[in-house]
């Protein structure tokens, strides 16, 4: 009997919409579940966050606002949060310590006063991080506690034009992956002193392949640990062309990393005594120094030709 009444139409449009019915419903409830995952990756909250200042007393770059883009983007496509401002007044402790890192995208001139000043002195010695880009050089000339932190003060420049880059760090996050040679067109600082001697080099200005150059050894970014924080500097940047070129973009974003923390520099040492080079993370005040005579060691090659 049982048979015979699940052959009758009806009995079987029933069981139908039954099954119907439990498969959309669990449809439903695996798609909410799929959503309300993907919804919380998207909000996840930010890695790490920087501070963009671009304030000018002097000359000013029109490439601030792409570069300020620029770097907003980078925030939105690696989870870090950016903040941007011309506001001097920012540089109070209090609104400092939100951030992990500052970026002083372009500054010239003196754009801090005193108080101001030692706040910002009191943030790196915390242990934050400064990114100095380009005419990060060319500011503060009074105040030598910056001048320590940029690592050395723009002098002049020659016209724009092309040029080949070095690449002598290549384990730092912020040259890690960059061609070598590195042919690119920008405004070549000259500096008043060569940082060589208490930064770690990552990059130098081969001065054969352009005009203007007055430096014979010129260094072009670098790192270093300083007085309690980190600081990076590319002197790149200047036109707005940069900030679309992906490879400079790959440079910047580094760097940023690097300050901020969320990357340490590497280097090459024989940690285990081997007598073989392993790849560490310098993660300390004290390795670093060790770590930036293994750069210069392997790139010694700045005192001899430079090959084609």
């Amino acid at each position: 009997m049982a048979f015979r009444a699940w052959l009758r139409p009806t009995t079987r449009l029933v069981v139908a919409l039954v099954v119907v019915a439990v498969g959309w419903a669990l449809a439903t409830w695996g798609s909410h579940r799929l959503h309300t995952a993907l919804a919380g990756r998207d909000v996840a909250p930010a890695s790490f966050k920087v501070l963009i200042f671009s304030k000018t007393a002097a000359f000013r770059h029109g490439s601030i606002a792409a570069a300020t883009t620029a770097i907003t983007n980078l925030g939105a496509q690696n989870n870090f949060t950016v903040d941007t401002t011309e506001d001097a007044s920012a540089f109070a402790a209090a609104n400092l310590a939100q951030y992990q890192a500052v970026i002083f995208l372009m500054t010239t001139g003196d754009v801090l006063d005193a108080a101001q000043q030692t706040a910002f002195e009191t943030y790196i010695r915390a242990g934050n991080g400064y990114v100095g880009v380009h005419s990060a050089s060319d500011t503060e000339y009074s105040w030598l506690w910056y001048g320590g932190l940029v690592g050395a003060y723009f002098s002049n420049h020659p016209a724009i034009q092309t040029a080949t880059v070095r690449i002598e760090d290549k384990l730092h996050p912020s040259t890690a992956g960059l061609t070598d040679p590195w042919v690119r067109t920008d405004e070549w600082c000259n500096f008043q002193t060569n940082p060589r001697n208490h930064v770690t080099v990552l990059a130098r200005l081969d001065e054969t392949t352009y005009s203007g150059g007055t430096m014979s050894d010129h260094p072009i970014a670098w790192y270093h640990s300083y007085d309690g924080g980190r600081a990076w500097y590319t002197a790149g940047g200047h036109t707005e062309e940069s900030y679309a070129e992906p490879q400079f973009l790959q440079h910047l974003l580094g760097g940023i990393k690097y300050a901020a923390g969320a990357a340490p520099a590497k280097c090459v040492r024989d940690v285990n005594g081997n007598g073989r080079g392993d790849v560490v993370d310098i993660i300390t005040t004290t390795l670093e120094p060790l770590c930036a005579a293994v750069v210069t060691e392997a790139a010694s090659r700045w005192r001899q030709p430079l090959a084609p």
